[in-house]
């Protein structure tokens, strides 16, 4: 009956997922393909882009002596006294999945104490009722949607790190635009309409008082805004990431990246004495799992970081592993975008910090948008 209960969650969540997702459409209904278009999308803003091999400022060398000092790192004693396990993990194509193709490489070739099955999925109704029905047992899902299961399940997951910040950038070809304020009097067009998208635009216009001053003007997919910047390069769009970045190198767009909203999500924050971060995506456990496992949640997270780290400090190979995983297509494209991806690893009290603030600012723009009520203090695991 439990497992009923939990499958019915999953299916009711679905379409919250998507909404949950920085690039989705602006329909108030999306179809659960609209992941799937979304990374069709990427490959074909992708094609348009010159392919060609670009010189890397990383040697072999420097990767392999990287790689090693990141494999080799000292094993503690309680690490090494940790009993090894089988751990699910599943995420969505997209940012959140490149912080993990280091591990999968790890995983790959044994390196790693735990071992690990990865899922990766292009639409939200394959993951979730993974997730729910036990298939999967660790996956890496928008925050919002995080909130809104811990809500439809009982408090059956648990969040136990915040994997990518935020991945949202005011794209244009006015160089002029280099604040908030700077938007005063403007049409910006983005995507995502009753999504988190939409509700942290809506949250810094309200900051800076400038909610009477914007008009918003949503569209049906990112390639939407690109071609429209490509034709009105002094337009402003909202654009995730990696469509931000791959609008800005199209070589017929005069267009870039002005404001990171991350930063000005901070500024935000500054100016209204708060101390939550933008966060896009974070990773749940089954608390089932977790229960039964708590060694290998531990080994997963320290992989994790590991991994994140990895993507940083050697983007010609992490773009190699993105490509070999399937997430995009075009290795230069990816060493370009991944700067801006926000990929991270906090876990503890920094991550319970940041996510519960961005969530009571979700919160008092919707509260549907995650799940009705803030998550109480289950919803944040420590070791």
């Amino acid at each position: 009956m439990k497992k009923r209960t939990l499958l019915t969650a999953a299916c009711l969540l679905t379409a919250a997922l998507i909404a949950g997702c920085s690039g989705n459409t602006s329909s108030s209904q999306p179809e659960p393909s609209s992941v799937s278009a979304e990374t069709t999308a990427i490959a074909s803003l992708e094609s348009d882009v010159d392919s060609s091999p670009e010189q890397g400022d990383e040697t072999s060398e420097d990767v392999e002596t990287s790689q090693t000092s990141l494999e080799n790192e000292e094993v503690s004693d309680s690490d090494a006294d940790r009993k090894s396990a089988l751990v699910r993990v599943g995420s969505l194509k997209g940012p959140t999945s490149m912080g993990l193709v280091f591990m999968m490489e790890m995983a790959e070739s044994g390196k790693t104490e735990n071992q690990y099955e990865f899922t990766m999925t292009t639409a939200a109704d394959e993951l979730l009722p993974k997730l729910i029905g036990g298939e999967v047992d660790i996956a890496l899902v928008p925050a919002n949607v995080a909130s809104i299961l811990y809500h439809q399940t009982g408090g059956e997951v648990s969040v136990i790190d915040i994997n990518t910040l935020g991945v949202l950038y005011v794209v244009s070809g006015d160089t002029s635009i280099q604040s908030m304020e700077d938007l005063k009097g403007r049409t910006v067009y983005m995507t995502g309409k009753g999504t988190t998208p939409d509700y942290v635009f809506q949250y810094l216009l309200d900051v800076w008082e400038m909610a009477e001053d914007v008009t918003l003007e949503f569209k049906s997919e990112p390639t939407e805004i690109a071609a429209l910047l490509t034709q009105q390069p002094e337009a402003v769009g909202v654009l995730p990431q990696p469509f931000a970045t791959v609008a800005s190198i199209q070589s017929d767009a005069n267009v870039s990246a002005l404001l990171d909203l991350n930063k000005e999500w901070e500024k935000a924050q500054e100016k209204s004495g708060g101390k939550s971060r933008l966060v896009t995506g974070v990773t749940v456990v089954r608390n089932d799992f977790l229960a039964e496992n708590p060694d290998a949640v531990s080994l997963f997270l320290r992989d994790h970081e590991k991994s994140a780290a990895y993507t940083k400090e050697q983007a010609d190979h992490t773009a190699e592993l993105v490509v070999k995983a399937g997430i995009m297509e075009k290795a230069p494209i990816v060493k370009a975008a991944l700067p801006y991806c926000n990929i991270t690893c906090i876990s503890g009290l920094e991550m319970e910090e940041a996510l519960r603030g961005y969530l009571q600012v979700l919160y008092d723009q919707d509260e549907k948008s995650i799940g009705g009520a803030l998550p109480d203090d289950g919803f944040y695991y420590h070791e």
